[in-house]
């Protein structure tokens, strides 16, 4: 833990060291220790995979384009984690509680991951945990992760009140009954509260999961993403901008600048590896784990609205499978020549660099509007 070392021990000694003292100065740290350490690390992790004949395996009734890709090394995900959880650990506060739950978070949700990948290295087909044990597994820990926050709200100061865009005074809450009342009251009480959280981080880390189908399309998405959520962070635990752009203001939050930064620092690490042609893909392990690291900041910045137009890109993913099972299963008829959504432009007959080029600008414009909406309130 440098923070501990270089602040708490060294900076009475050498005033130098009072630098780390400041979020910003460990935030850029972390990030550029998570770029190298994803960088240095990663020729021997492919390596690795490629020896014990980890690859990657196609879906059947996938874009022909991609048979070619069978084989690349997968869960590359435990890399990116590494890469996050390595440079948080050593420069944030590890007092803060708020880090511990984001970093557990990623964890427990790549942890799902790393068992959907194993079960198709194993099986050797493109056939990991069925559908609903995934969902029945993702939604579990999501409810887990409502109690902890239930219980920061008694003890740590969390609250449930919720920031909207463009509504300065405009704050609801998703209690709508006493917590003081009878056991079923309080059960009542928090049902949409657990409700809310598991929607937005299964939907999160689901989104991710649909997006990871083009070399560098979804961990570029990240670095877009996960750069928003730490200025976002930033001014969230920072008194002065807090109140000047009249959101939430929870100082605890602030060290979850660093495990932003760190995920930054680690998507762009990855993405030296998973550019086209992808040398490694991230699989479910990092999928999972990126997309729930974004929600439960999210959740604990209380900006889960605008993580729609920061994972703008993930949300139009989603939404294109959601619609396209919907309509096939309603009326027969597909709406979209394959989904996802990036592969129907494959169909359409745009080339894959193309598609991630114009879909990571589609994501840039969507993380700077939601930046924009903190001031127009």
């Amino acid at each position: 833990m440098l923070y501990f070392l270089l602040y708490e021990k060294l900076s009475p000694l050498i005033s130098g060291f009072r630098v780390f003292r400041y979020v910003t100065s460990r935030t850029a740290f972390a990030s550029l220790t998570a770029l190298f350490l994803c960088i240095a690390l990663g020729p021997w992790l492919i390596g690795k995979l490629r020896q014990f004949q980890i690859g990657q395996y196609i879906r059947e009734d996938g874009p022909q384009s991609h048979q070619k890709k069978a084989g690349t090394p997968t869960m590359g995900g435990v890399l990116i984690i590494v890469s996050i959880v390595i440079p948080t650990l050593l420069w944030a506060d590890l007092r803060n509680s708020y880090v511990w739950i984001a970093v557990l978070t990623l964890l427990a949700y790549g942890a799902i991951g790393f068992v959907d990948d194993y079960s198709k290295v194993a099986r050797h087909r493109n056939l990991g945990l069925t559908a609903r044990r995934k969902m029945l597994y993702q939604v579990g820990l999501a409810f887990v992760v409502a109690a902890v926050l239930m219980y920061m709200r008694t003890f740590g100061g969390y609250s449930t009140v919720m920031n909207v865009p463009f509504l300065k005074r405009f704050k609801p809450t998703l209690l709508i009954a006493s917590l003081l009342a009878s056991p079923w009251t309080y059960v009542l009480a928090v049902l949409p509260f657990f409700i809310f959280v598991a929607l937005v981080i299964v939907g999160s880390s689901n989104g991710v999961n649909l997006t990871d189908g083009l070399d560098g399309l979804a961990i570029g998405l990240m670095v877009v993403a996960s750069g928003a959520l730490t200025v976002l962070t930033y001014a969230g635990g920072h008194a002065t901008l807090a109140e000047y752009l009249q959101i939430a203001r929870n100082a605890r939050t602030s060290e979850l600048t660093i495990f932003c930064g760190s995920m930054t620092g680690a998507s762009l690490g990855f993405l030296w590896y998973n550019a086209h042609p992808a040398e490694i893909f991230m699989g479910d392990v990092g999928s999972l784990g990126l997309g729930a690291a974004l929600a439960i900041v999210a959740i604990l910045i209380k900006q889960e609205i605008l993580l729609l137009f920061i994972g703008g890109i993930f949300v139009l993913e989603t939404l294109s499978v959601i619609l396209q099972v919907g309509s096939f299963k309603l009326r027969g008829k597909r709406i979209f020549k394959m989904a996802p959504l990036h592969h129907h432009f494959e169909a359409l007959g745009w080339t894959e660099s193309k598609i991630i080029a114009r879909f990571w600008i589609a994501g840039l414009v969507l993380a700077l509007f939601a930046l924009t909406t903190l001031k127009l309130r």
